[in-house]
């Protein structure tokens, strides 16, 4: 399992990704889900995967190729994020249905992809594609998708996030989301891979792995904690009717 989170608020993208994957409580392993790609000064793209390891490493392998070969259309060629979405969702679909014989055989090599990005001349655009192949866009009423174990870390989100977010707010509030996961479910797990993008920046963001020790997000996590506790004492005590 695994749990992605990718954010697009008014000043830009906020994306983080897990990178545990396991196939039992005994074959746990750490692999890439956040994905850059991009021309700096012209476009950034970023791609974020749940689901069937196979099936997201084989996607973003005939993306990597189509550049290589300079085969059309590929993420450099196309003019909008739109056609990139379209394009990922088609090479999804044709993965999946390549290595499947019937629809119940499909969904053991399901996954999840978000798309997030920015071409010069238009908007940032983050996409949640679905393994057949459509999507859906986000938009400044729901500025967040989440893919993989999201349940954990979504209260947060809903609770505090809004699109007039600002970036280092929204990584708090991300990072909080996957402590609140990662305490509560074995299959996510660190370190975490983590990009902030500052809209018409068109710049390639190096982004950060945050591991276990990291002093930011060991702190983070135990004020968090804190707060928590604090908030719960000084709530108002249940009146006598809760008791009887």
């Amino acid at each position: 399992m695994t749990y992605c989170c990718a954010m697009r608020l008014k000043d830009g993208l906020v994306l983080i990704s897990d990178t545990r994957t396991n196939a039992g409580v005994d074959h746990i392993s750490v692999f890439r889900k956040l994905y850059a790609f991009g021309i700096e000064g012209e476009r950034f793209i970023t791609i974020q995967t749940s689901g069937n390891l196979a099936t997201t490493q084989a996607v973003v392998g005939h993306l990597k190729n189509q550049l290589d070969l300079k085969q059309e259309p590929n993420l450099y060629s196309v003019n909008t994020m739109f056609e990139i979405a379209q394009l990922v969702g088609h090479i999804l679909k044709r993965v999946i249905s390549d290595v499947t014989s019937d629809q119940q055989e499909q969904s053991s090599y399901y996954c999840n992809i978000l798309l997030g990005g920015q071409i010069k001349g238009a908007e940032m655009q983050l996409y949640n594609i679905y393994p057949q192949g459509n999507f859906i866009s986000a938009t400044s009423d729901t500025p967040f998708f989440q893919i993989g174990e999201s349940k954990y870390g979504k209260p947060i989100l809903d609770r505090a996030l809004s699109y007039e977010t600002s970036l280092s707010n929204a990584m708090r509030c991300g990072l909080i989301s996957f402590d609140s996961t990662l305490r509560s479910n074995v299959s996510v797990g660190l370190p975490l891979d983590s990009v902030i993008y500052k809209k018409d920046s068109f710049k390639i963001p190096v982004g950060k792995r945050i591991y276990e020790e990291d002093p930011y997000f060991v702190q983070i996590s135990r004020e968090w904690s804190d707060t928590l506790r604090r908030g719960l004492n000084s709530l108002p005590e249940p009146t006598s009717d809760y008791w009887e």
